[in-house]
């Protein structure tokens, strides 16, 4: 599962992205009541996952960890 879905984001980033996924999560309940708040499910994700699909398709990594 490691290969699939590798981690690749700062610890910094995932709670940044957690928030702001709330963020925007919460404009369906609260605010404008837009659809669009639904978009803040994949910050949502890929922050609690640690694993961003675009960074691993791309080779970037802005996790500190060394491989050994």
């Amino acid at each position: 599962m490691d290969k699939l879905f590798p981690r690749n984001e700062h610890n910094v980033e995932r709670g940044l992205r957690v928030l702001f996924g709330l963020g925007l999560l919460s404009l369906v309940f609260v605010g404008p009541q837009t659809a669009w708040g639904w978009v803040g499910l994949v910050p949502l994700i890929t922050g609690l996952a640690g694993s961003c699909p675009l960074y691993t398709l791309f080779g970037i990594s802005t996790c500190s960890m060394t491989k050994g």
